[in-house]
């Protein structure tokens, strides 16, 4: 049983940052234009010009003004969801199904199913493990011998979470006490990518439910 609970943490029970963009000052754009019409000494060749041209060079003026105006459009596809059942315990989660593109079979023990990225950098698995003694999930977590450095840790009657570092990766797992099973979520992925999946895995984790 052990063996069936250690991820790439040592602990198998076996989660996207936006850029903004910098807008050139509205000062800026066109400066030559609005500069020839300032500067008395140079009014001469706002004269010479052809009415065609000042006319396209308050055009473009007037264009990339309200260009700078406009808010950022977001970068980042959105992410769609679809929500994920194992059928032997009924527990079910919301999975990316947008990140998590490939299907990775099922887990060595118990029901369910995992789940990985296109590229293979990131990881998820829904799995039922049993848990046949009744324990709690503070009885639980501490037989499953966990690492001594974990970074978060929440153990609750109901449900435990913990999450830490290991070779260049976060590990995010979380059990819900469903009865004769431990329902969890197990979740790995480059920690130099953490901000961009938090928001992933805060909704995957608080839609794991026990029915």
């Amino acid at each position: 049983m052990q063996d069936d609970v250690r991820n790439g943490s040592g602990f198998r029970i076996s989660t996207l940052d936006q850029r903004a963009g910098r807008s050139t000052p509205a000062a800026s754009i066109g400066g030559n234009a609005t500069q020839s019409m300032r500067n008395e000494g140079r009014s001469t060749r706002l004269l010479c010009c052809r009415p065609e041209t000042i006319s396209m060079r308050l055009q473009y003026h007037f264009i990339a003004l309200a260009l700078t105006l406009s808010p950022m459009p977001a970068t980042a596809d959105p992410i769609a969801w679809q929500r994920f059942a194992v059928p032997e315990t009924s527990a079910a989660v919301d999975i990316p199904t947008t990140i998590f593109t490939e299907d990775a079979g099922k887990p060595t023990t118990g029901y369910g199913r995992r789940f990985l990225t296109s590229d293979g950098r990131a990881d998820l698995t829904v799995q039922s493990v049993p848990n046949d003694a009744g324990d709690s999930p503070a009885v639980f977590l501490a037989k499953m011998n966990p690492p001594s450095n974990i970074v978060y840790k929440r153990v609750t009657p109901r449900f435990f979470v913990v999450s830490s570092f290991r070779k260049g990766k976060v590990w995010y797992n979380r059990c819900n006490f469903g009865g004769r099973f431990m329902n969890c979520v197990l979740i790995n992925y480059p920690a130099a990518e953490k901000p961009q999946w938090d928001s992933v895995v805060t909704r995957i984790s608080n839609t794991l439910a026990s029915r």
